[in-house]
């Protein structure tokens, strides 16, 4: 009897897979990679001196990577040796797109399998689909290899190259990549533009107008004399009216023009109708499906894609890596007879809706993200499996397929103009018009509609039915009402519209998107406020370090170019050896775009960097923001080093002794004026506001800003003669406290700051359950005030409790039952039902401070959200942040032991052959 051996990535898949074939088929997982390139200081040591000691990858010789088994594989790739010794044919039943096929590749190099071995493909995992990829095979595709590993090389030099040069010149730790630095680098220009915006403001006037018959409409100015009225869009960030022949009214004028306008009438001097058809849109992809799901259900890309890689595995929908928006005929087919038993056949068009997908080149998997299988299942049949998350998620996929094959929305649109006589504000005639949009037949909006970012300056959607109206008719004006209007700054950037950008630009592919924020927001380069992403002063400096002296790495369209020379490479237009060369060591090509400097000559003739310069950014009037080893902080430039006509400082202009306050984290850039920085540093002062002195040590008490808050500390004095430590010896560390939740920095005093120095307070002796004394002390910590009796802490309901808690009544709190976490308390405010996880959300009082929580997951509120105001949107928008961080876990530290014997293992895997692409092969790609 023969037995097949099928590898897929994740145990969850090989679980349903195995379900769904026979008893002669075994199927196992790789859990992901089974090796890939080490680092270099796990390198044996004798290669770490040779061609492969800097990359792990012979620049040198056809860009010869050096791969590793990871150690935590070691013992998958023994079982999976041990289960092929079994089999008589091998199945590489990855995912069809370049990770999975680098995976069925390194499994191939590794494994060395003696029988045949076929790469088995499949999109969806249902028992129809398993069955059919098993019967219908193919051979593994170099090309698709050839671009993965070109893309990891590609990375490895990258990182390699430019993460040390911002190790050196801004800060340890950092890392610059491919992707990660231009979508960076987007995300700080666009915080830049904020930061020189200039508000504008003007006016216009809303009227209201009533038709013969009582039945009353809404219309704005739009022109005075034939002359169009200014509006926001009309104004430069700068503040500035751009556009010309426009009339920009004050408050004074708009007043007038109201009150004129109230005692006249108005003439219909125009009616247009036309028809209205809007188009459905086409069916997800990975970039649409991340950016529906944090505009409809508020979820990161990270969670989203969790959340859809298990619907992925579990056989609900088809892979959720693509940037195809085809669909199979069996999913036409589905959808279209589901919305025809749904809405009817008048909501189904007589020929399917066949969709153009804008990629330039289809990377990943060949079809569209939809509900699995050649029949749909709606939400209501698969509710009692998915819930949460996964259920949203399901039914925001199914609703989006099935509306794609759906009709079009069909209406009218109408626009009127009014005149209406006035003599005023220099003004004969004032011209106003009203706009609506009546839909007469749904179509596909009776199944869904996409959702949409904020757009600037966006006047909104105007459906609603007007008057019927002809022209010539008199109206009367019910009332006239003049408003101001400030110009908004470009909006930040969303989890939704980066990835909408990234796709727009052509930078990464669906398998990137999601990763790339993650790395940002690790490396400390951006926070999120809400939903809008906010770079960091950090990522201020790596930017303009990029842009200075690595610019074609930032280039957008440089890095579009690469990504579709990835694609090239997986199409088999390219060769991989030929474009790792021209990328780092440089090439002509037939034309300049072509031509490219390397990365090793970028690298190599950086100059002289100002590491000082480079991680200051410049506020105007003297005042700078600089990026320091323990963070961000204002400081003060000298006046006469100030170029007058460009603004830059002088070689060699600072401050004798400048002052200089932290900047804390829920300080945006763009609100760091010149204005707040003087706030800033008037408050941390030269070295903090002196309260006084200790009469106990003679020592000075002094409040300042800090990077974490406000604080007091004591200055100690400098040791002289005698008193001088040894060298080496450790210097004495000042007393130092945090301010309570509800201290001022500019109003405490010096007996409050000697009280929280003196912390902790010991409230008084008891005895433990041995009859031996022990203190009860109270004090502040990380969670919040708490008595500590030995090894036993209890909490404290507020940090005023510490001063004034008496030992009876820590006694008290001592004698009640142990309770994990704080007692119950009655919520602070109830939200509503979660979209997400369908549970009531409410606001509680924590030991964190106030909390929203829906009965799984709990997120604090930020420094802006008021407990008794909030909204149920901002709750639930904080409950799906929390989601998308995931749960926090710990790695714990390898023995040395084990990473020599992991050395010693996998120096033996060292691939040496060379490979080609001439043909798509098993063959093609070995290792010695």
């Amino acid at each position: 009897m023969s037995r097949k051996l099928v590898i897929v990535e994740s145990p969850a898949k090989a679980k349903k897979i195995g379900s769904f074939l026979g008893s002669d088929y075994v199927v196992d997982a790789s859990a992901g990679h089974i090796r890939d390139l080490p680092t270099p200081s796990e390198l044996p040591a004798d290669m770490k001196k040779g061609p492969f000691g800097k990359f792990a990858v012979n620049v040198d010789d056809g860009f010869e990577p050096y791969y590793v088994v990871d150690a935590d594989k070691k013992k998958k790739v023994t079982e999976l040796r041990r289960a092929l010794k079994d089999a008589d044919e091998l199945l590489l039943a990855t995912d069809e797109d370049r990770e999975g096929e680098a995976i069925a590749w390194h499994l191939l190099e590794v494994l060395k399998p003696k029988v045949p071995v076929k790469r088995m493909v499949f999109h969806e995992i249902t028992k129809e689909a398993i069955q059919r990829a098993a019967n219908n095979t193919r051979d593994l595709d170099t090309y698709l290899v050839d671009a993965q590993e070109t893309r990891r090389i590609l990375d490895r030099l990258y990182g390699y190259e430019v993460s040390p040069v911002l190790w050196r010149k801004v800060r340890q730790g950092l890392s610059g990549g491919r992707v990660q630095s231009v979508v960076t680098r987007m995300i700080v220009e666009r915080e830049r533009e904020r930061m020189a915006f200039k508000a504008a403001s003007y006016w216009d006037v809303d009227g209201e107008f009533t038709v013969d018959g009582g039945q009353q409409f809404g219309a704005r100015l739009s022109a005075l004399d034939g002359t169009r009225v200014a509006t926001g869009r009309d104004f430069a960030d700068t503040g500035e009216l751009v556009t010309k022949d426009v009339v920009h009214l004050d408050s004074q004028r708009a007043n007038a023009l109201a009150e004129a306008v109230r005692a006249s009438h108005a003439d219909v001097t125009s009616v247009q109708e036309k028809p209205y058809t809007r188009r459905p849109s086409a069916p997800f992809i990975t970039s649409t499906l991340q950016q529906e799901a944090s505009r409809k259900l508020r979820l990161s890309s990270r969670e989203t894609m969790r959340a859809a890689q298990r619907l992925y595995e579990d056989g609900f929908i088809t892979y959720m890596r693509t940037d195809s928006v085809v669909l199979s005929e069996s999913a036409l087919t589905a959808a279209r007879s589901q919305a025809r038993d749904l809405y009817g056949a008048e909501y189904v068009p007589d020929a399917p809706r066949r969709y153009a997908g804008k990629a330039k080149g289809a990377q990943e998997a060949h079809e569209a993200i939809r509900p699995a299988g050649d029949r749909f299942r709606t939400p209501a049949q698969v509710a009692g499996e998915l819930r949460g998350t996964e259920f949203a998620l399901y039914e925001l996929i199914w609703k989006r397929t099935v509306a794609s094959q759906m009709a079009d929305a069909r209406g009218s649109t109408a626009t009127v103009k009014l005149a209406v006589p006035v003599d005023a504000a220099g003004a004969k005639s004032a011209e106003f018009t009203a706009s609506g949009t009546v839909i007469t037949f749904r179509g596909f909006l009776a199944a869904y509609e996409e959702g949409r970012d904020v757009e600037r300056n966006a006047d909104g959607a105007t459906e609603r039915r007007l008057p019927k109206l002809s022209e010539g008719v008199r109206l009367e004006v019910e009332d006239a009402e003049a408003k101001g209007h400030e110009t908004s700054p470009p909006p930040r950037y969303t989890e939704a519209s980066i990835v909408k950008a990234m796709e727009e630009k052509g930078i990464g592919r669906p398998s990137t998107y999601e990763p790339t924020i993650a790395t940002i927001t690790n490396r400390g380069y951006i926070n999120k406020r809400g939903s809008a992403l906010i770079p960091t002063w950090l990522a201020f400096a790596v930017t303009r370090l990029m842009e200075e002296h690595f610019p074609s790495l930032v280039d957008y369209d440089f890095t579009a170019s690469m990504e579709e020379d990835l694609d090239r490479i997986a199409a088999g237009d390219e060769q991989r050896v030929a474009w790792l060369t021209k990328f780092y060591f440089g090439g002509q090509g037939q034309t300049a775009q072509q031509s490219r400097e390397g990365l090793h000559r970028m690298v190599e003739d950086l100059g002289e960097i100002d590491a000082r310069e480079i991680s200051t950014i410049r506020l105007g009037e003297n005042l700078a923001v600089r990026v320091g080893r323990y963070g961000p902080y204002v400081t003060e430039l000298a006046p006469s080093g100030i170029d007058p006509e460009t603004g830059e400082m002088l070689e060699g202009a600072e401050v004798k002794d400048p002052r200089r306050a932290s900047i804390t984290d829920d300080i945006a850039p763009d609100e760091m004026t010149p204005e707040k920085a003087r706030e800033l540093l008037e408050q941390a002062g030269d070295d903090g506001r002196v309260l006084g002195t200790d009469p106990a040590t003679g020592h000075e008490i002094v409040a300042r800003a800090g990077r974490y808050g406000p604080y007091v500390t004591e200055v100690l004095p400098e040791p002289e003669g005698e008193e001088k430590p040894k060298r080496g010896a450790k210097k004495p560390k000042p007393r130092t406290a945090s301010l309570f939740k509800d201290m001022d920095l500019g109003t405490i005093e010096l007996d409050t700051a000697l009280k929280l120095l003196s912390l902790p307070r010991v409230v008084g002796e008891t005895t433990d359950d041995n009859g031996e004394p022990v203190q009860i002390t109270a004090q502040n910590g990380r969670y919040g005030p708490y008595l500590k009796k030995g090894t036993d802490s209890r909490s404290l309901q507020t940090e005023a409790q510490i001063f004034d808690i008496t030992l009876d009544e820590a006694l008290a709190i001592y004698a009640q039952p142990k309770q994990r976490g704080r007692a119950a308390a009655a919520p602070l405010k109830e939200l509503g039902a979660d979209p997400v996880s369908g549970k009531p959300v409410v606001v509680k009082d924590g030991r964190f401070g106030p909390y929203v929580t829906d009965g799984e997951t709990n997120a604090t509120l930020r420094k802006d959200d008021d407990p008794s105001t909030i909204t149920p949107e901002r709750g639930f928008e904080l409950l799906a942040e929390k989601r998308a961080k995931g749960p926090t876990t710990r790695k714990r530290a390898a023995k040395k032991t084990a990473k020599k014997a992991t050395t010693k293992k996998t120096a033996a895997k060292k691939t040496t052959a060379k490979k080609t692409t001439a043909k798509k092969t098993t063959a093609a790609k070995k290792s010695s």
